[in-house]
């Protein structure tokens, strides 16, 4: 459903575009807080037209379709953004792996938090960059700041975790 709903958005906020070209704008804006690939795009784009969210227009070269949201599609996104439920299931792996952190050696680790933190760090940089582009304002902005937001916290933790397990092991 929520790639559904990326899709809309974007058609929504950029206007009618090619599958092609919503894969070029999801790639450097959604794909940061939501993956997905053209693989799942097209098969989406052609589920949501099937069930009347999108309408194809023009068919150019090579079969290139240009998807325009229909009102069931914008009455679908505003329904879901207004009425969905804050609850989410979580299944994230970076916690289960530090539920699971006692389980290997100290030495372990702490190689595998140094190590997240570095990716935490990467990622961050990546996303801070992006901000300076955006200037903070924008389309995705808020979703932006929300990622650079969560990024620190998960850096800082992957990196005092570790300094205290080595502290720990010390003794």
């Amino acid at each position: 459903m929520s790639l559904r709903m990326a899709l809309l958005g974007l058609l929504t906020a950029s206007g009618p575009a090619s599958g092609y070209d919503l894969t070029k704008r999801f790639e450097s804006s959604v794909n940061h807080a939501w993956h997905a690939g053209h693989s799942q795009i097209y098969p989406e784009l052609a589920k949501m037209a099937a069930e009347g969210l999108v309408t194809v227009g023009e068919e150019g070269p090579r079969g290139r379709k240009t998807y325009t949201v229909t009102e069931e599609g914008s009455r679908l996104l505003h329904d879901w953004l207004v009425t969905k439920e804050n609850f989410r299931p979580v299944r994230d792996e970076g916690a289960l792996r530090a539920f699971l952190l006692p389980l290997l050696e100290p030495e372990e680790s702490v190689a595998l938090l140094r190590r997240e933190a570095e990716a935490y760090a990467a990622r961050l940089a990546g996303l801070e960059a992006l901000w300076q582009v955006k200037q903070g304002s924008g389309f995705g902005t808020y979703a932006l700041d929300l990622g650079i937001r969560q990024l620190r916290m998960m850096r800082d933790w992957a990196g005092e975790t570790a300094d205290r397990i080595e502290h720990a092991a010390r003794g």
